[in-house]
């Protein structure tokens, strides 16, 4: 992927927005712009971005991390794209699928197999993931939220599911 092993580049929720990444955030929140980000951005991000260092993803400007598990089932090594933002050294991911009423697949693999990969930027490296809960859940869907105010809508949608918030703390080598 011509990266580097470093940190995850940072990206703060709370940080303010500029004209391009409202519209991005606006077009987001349509229902056939969530369906084609999560059935046709999560094939052709992982291959465009590998090939450029992360520079190239289908939507540009917003912060997307390469996540790299393995199948729950499988075995089998397997990349998603996926939102991100920091919290201090941590990479937090949304398992929101466009409030779907079930869990996109990925959550399930890093359940199962909690060691992982993320790249961003050109840099990244390995990750252990865990569930967010309880007073840190409350927290950190506050920011997912103030990233990207679409996640409330997806928590509606999703009705009884509860969105899980996946924290990634790195792995020393």
């Amino acid at each position: 992927m011509g990266s580097q092993v470093g940190p995850i580049p940072p990206s703060d929720p709370t940080r303010r927005k500029g004209p391009y990444l409202r519209a991005l955030e606006w077009a987001a929140k349509r229902r056939p712009v969530t369906w084609f980000l999560i059935h046709v951005g999560n094939r052709v991000d992982p291959v465009l971005m590998r090939a450029t260092g992360g520079r190239l993803r289908v939507a540009p400007g917003s912060p997307t991390v390469l996540l790299t598990h393995v199948g729950a089932r499988t075995g089998q090594r397997r990349a998603t794209p996926l939102a991100y933002f920091t919290d201090g050294e941590n990479v937090v991911l949304m398992a929101s699928k466009g409030g779907a009423p079930r869990h996109p697949a990925w959550y399930h693999n890093v359940c199962a197999n909690p060691d992982v990969q993320l790249w961003a930027g050109g840099r990244g490296g390995r990750y252990r993931a865990r569930e967010a809960d309880g007073a840190e859940y409350e927290r950190l869907w506050r920011l997912a939220c103030t990233m990207y105010d679409g996640y409330a809508k997806y928590q509606e949608l999703a009705r009884s599911r509860k969105i899980p918030l996946i924290v990634c703390e790195p792995v020393e080598d």
